[in-house]
């Protein structure tokens, strides 16, 4: 099993760098490994799910 960076995980999972960084963050990317402000995430890592927000706006209160 080897490692992927953000940049081959984005283009792999068709989302943002800075999608694949906050999903790691979160630890939402199971094996997922920060070293300094690399991070190094296993080849076969599955895309979480997106998690919807409620927003409220004037007209929904």
């Amino acid at each position: 099993m080897g490692v992927s960076t953000v940049s081959e995980i984005a283009k792999k999972w068709e989302i943002s760098e800075r999608s694949v960084r906050n999903y790691c963050q979160q630890g939402r990317v199971k094996g997922a490994e920060q070293k300094g402000k690399l991070w190094l995430i296993p080849e076969d890592a599955e895309k979480p799910e997106r998690v919807m927000r409620k927003t409220k706006s004037l007209l929904n209160k």
